[in-house]
Formats: C-alpha cells, sequence, structure tokens
C-alpha cells in the first residue's frame, strides 16, 4: 500500500497522477500493464497515481506514449491561466448570466462568429414579417421569435404598459437584454424585430453582427392596409395625415434599413413567390454556408 506524504503532495504531482490513473481506467489496463508498457516499475506507477512520485520528463513521456496521449496532456491545467486571460477569468468572477451571455456575443462578434445561424427580420409594422417569418423558420428548421413577445415576457407586461410605466428608455434595454439572450443560444432563430429597433444604436449593432439581416420592404399603401386588415385602427385613429406620417416614419428609418444584407420587396410578389425568393436571396448571401 502507498502511503502518502502531504509534504511531497505538490497539486501538479496531484493532478498528474489523476490524470494517469484516469487514461488507464478508461484504456481497461492494470497497472502493472502500465508498467510493462512504459518500462518502468509498479512502485512508480502506484507512487505517480498516488502523487508522489517528482517523475523525470523522459519517465513522464515513456508513461505517456504508453497510454497513448501527449505529455502536455498530463501536465496541462486548464484552470490555470497567465497573462491576459487570467485577467479575464477574474473580470467575469461574479458576473450575471444576462452579463456572461452579453460577453459571449461580443467575443464571438470580435472573432467574427455568428453565434447562432440567425436570422433577423426587419422592417415596419405590415412588411410581413410575423407571416414570412414563421415560413421561413419552417423551411430552414429554425425556431420563430418575435422579440416583442421576448420582451414582454421579460417584463411581465405588455408593450403599452412597459411604455406606460416605464418608457421607451427601460424598452430599448430590455430589448437588448432579449437579444443578447437569444443570440447566445445553440438554437438557430428567425428573429421578428421591432420596426424602431434600427434606431437603437445598441441593439442594431448586435443585429448585424450576429444576423443576416433581412428588410421586408413594402409600400406605404401596403404597410397601412395591412394593418387595418389585421383589425388594428391605431395607425389612423385620430390622425388626418396618418399616410403622411407614414411616409415621414420610413423615409427617417430607409437610411437604417438598407443596410440590411438583403433586401425583398414585399408589395411586388404573391406569398409563395416571396417565400422562394427569400430563401434564394439568403443563399446567396450566404446564410448557412
Amino acid at each position: 500500500m502507498v502511503q502518502t506524504d502531504p509534504q511531497n503532495d505538490f497539486p501538479i504531482l496531484s493532478l498528474v497522477g489523476r490524470r494517469v490513473r484516469r487514461l488507464r481506467n478508461q484504456r481497461k489496463i492494470t497497472a502493472k500493464e502500465l508498467a510493462v508498457s512504459s518500462g518502468l516499475s509498479p512502485r512508480f506507477i502506484a507512487q505517480l497515481e498516488a502523487g508522489q512520485a517528482n517523475i523525470a520528463i523522459g519517465r513522464l513521456a515513456r508513461v505517456a506514449q504508453a497510454l497513448g496521449v501527449g505529455v502536455e496532456e498530463l501536465v496541462h491545467d486548464p484552470t490555470k491561466a497567465s497573462g491576459p486571460l487570467a485577467a479575464l477569468q477574474d473580470r467575469l468572477k461574479g458576473c450575471t448570466a444576462d452579463e456572461l451571455n452579453a460577453c459571449l456575443a461580443s467575443v464571438r462578434s470580435i472573432l467574427g462568429e455568428h453565434s447562432t445561424d440567425a436570422i433577423a427580420l426587419v422592417g415596419l409594422r405590415g412588411a410581413g414579417k410575423s407571416t414570412l417569418g414563421p415560413m421561413l423558420a419552417t423551411d430552414l428548421g429554425l425556431e420563430f421569435v418575435e422579440l416583442d413577445e421576448a420582451v414582454e415576457q421579460r417584463a411581465g407586461l405588455t408593450l403599452s404598459e412597459i411604455f406606460a410605466l416605464h418608457g421607451e428608455e427601460y424598452y430599448r434595454r430590455l430589448e437588448v437584454e432579449c437579444l443578447v439572450e437569444l443570440l447566445a443560444g445553440e438554437q438557430g432563430i428567425v428573429l421578428a424585430l421591432s420596426g424602431g429597433l434600427p434606431q437603437n444604436e445598441r441593439a442594431w449593432n448586435l443585429v448585424r453582427q450576429q444576423c443576416t439581416t433581412v428588410w421586408l420592404q413594402a409600400s406605404p399603401e401596403d404597410h397601412m392596409n395591412r394593418v387595418l386588415a389585421q383589425g388594428d385602427h391605431r395607425p389612423t385613429a385620430g390622425r388626418e395625415n396618418a399616410m403622411a406620417e407614414l411616409r415621414s416614419l420610413l423615409a427617417s428609418r430607409d437610411p437604417f434599413y438598407r443596410q440590411s444584407a438583403v433586401v425583398i420587396d414585399t408589395s411586388s410578389q404573391s406569398l409563395d413567390g416571396l417565400r422562394q425568393t427569400l430563401s434564394n436571396r439568403l443563399h446567396k448571401a450566404g446564410f448557412g454556408a
């Protein structure tokens, strides 16, 4: 029986011992068999696995070779870091889940990686996001998410209640938080964004970095008629110049919408035609490549 001497039980020796024992068990070989294949004594192997053997590099290399691994796999400690990595690990201690998700999204953006297969549909109400979005998600095997619904769930309030009780600034903050959480997930998504999201600079930058953006463009008349056909008469209620206001709103957001990777005119085709056109344009834009 090997006796353990605490004075000789250095962390690196214990680490190597545990890894040797784990690898040996995985390979279903005995300590005696490892001793024979490495050309070392059974007593030394027992000391090594107990974290007592102050092993020379040559002997360690022979053990590693017998186990079919590199020496670095026996000695590397992933919990130890230095330099910028150590500083980053220290800074992340105590961060909330939301903060960690935000950091992850930023790192992926810096490295030029998309966190998910994500498509973001932009445009004013009535552009067709809620109609084409689920179809597109079905075609691509992705999840469809209305960002405003995610915001409502997070707040436990309806949009009108959010704006009435807390104001637009609170809504925009929740918008970013929900985006960060959704884009940090592993499942691909089709996101329907609010019409005003591109004017939320932080949210729009995140969307453009992490998603393939699609502007569903439509004529002012189609925007208005589609919303009214849904039974929502708020755009015209008490407004004598509702159409002029809509045209002005479209003009103010046009520069943002045009930054999208794909632009589809939803006023010019049938629904089936739009579905096929959208699929083709996404393929040309490199989505899923």
